[in-house]
């Protein structure tokens, strides 16, 4: 492993920002979110990417958010968020990008698919299932076609008795000699999963949509609207519970994790400013 870039790709700005947490808000201001993507340099397979943000044909009108979503979340649709931007300055091309993993495939976290046509895609089976079949009115809202319309080659796992600190997991993805692995954390969406990255003497923790806020996981008072955010997305309650309270023993247990979510402002700046620090040293 080389670097592990932290990459910003959709700034986002809910309504009712007070009840997540932001009390600077006020009732009815606006509420502060990122999607925190990990983009990393291996020595043997080019550049990998964690989550993709939002895409260029997103800001371009040519996928299918709804008007809804852009009202409530309010996304910045900035073109030098996205990921392809962001790789292209940090010196690399869109075809350097060999693999893309996914938490899953809601629109934030899978937008910028197609702009890595030629990257292997991989996720959790149910995952993959849940998205192509759009079997129910909430899979239908969260997952948009247009973002893999380009057809993208999917590497898709279950779990087959490999583990990861004790937890069910995929501990070799297809093609990827990195030390990477897919751990399943279901409940947010069928196949949701968290991505495991081996830095050396730490490991980061993608926990995707597992929780949506640091309070979740490491103590303190959840904001209200987080919580009733959580419930309302989830697909099945108890194994979403069930994967927060594994997140929970991990950050309990093992003092060489960072264990972070995809949206929460504070745990991305303290992990940018891990990463500046690293660079300078």
């Amino acid at each position: 492993m080389t670097h592990v870039h932290h990459l910003n790709c959709a700034t986002m700005c809910p309504a009712f920002g007070r009840f997540l947490g932001q009390s600077d808000a006020g009732l009815f201001g606006r509420g502060h979110m990122v999607a925190h993507c990990l983009l990393i340099e291996t020595p043997r397979d080019g550049l990998v990417l964690v989550d993709t943000g939002f895409g260029v044909r997103d800001l371009e009108g040519k996928t299918a958010i709804s008007g809804m979503f852009r009202k409530l979340v309010k996304p910045s649709l900035d073109l030098a968020e996205t990921a392809l931007a962001q790789v292209e300055a940090l010196g690399h091309r869109a075809e350097d990008v060999r693999h893309i993993i996914v938490t899953h495939l809601d629109l934030d976290h899978a937008g910028g698919l197609g702009d890595f046509p030629a990257a292997r895609v991989h996720l959790h089976a149910r995952e993959h299932a849940a998205a192509i079949t759009r079997s129910s009115l909430k899979e239908r809202e969260r997952y948009i076609t247009d973002h893999w319309a380009h057809g993208p080659r999917w590497e898709v796992y279950s779990e087959d008795g490999d583990t990861w600190r004790g937890l069910p997991s995929v501990n070799k993805l297809r093609g990827l000699d990195a030390d990477i692995a897919l751990v399943p954390l279901h409940g947010h969406t069928r196949g949701h999963s968290a991505i495991v990255v081996g830095t050396g003497e730490r490991w980061l923790v993608h926990a995707g949509d597992a929780y949506f806020h640091h309070t979740a996981v490491k103590g303190g008072h959840q904001p209200a609207g987080f919580a009733i955010f959580e419930r309302a997305m989830q697909t099945d309650g108890a194994k979403r519970r069930a994967s927060v309270a594994a997140l929970r023993q991990l950050h309990a247990s093992y003092p060489d994790l960072d264990i972070f979510c995809a949206h929460d402002p504070s745990e991305f700046e303290a992990l940018r400013a891990t990463e500046r620090t690293a660079r300078r040293s």
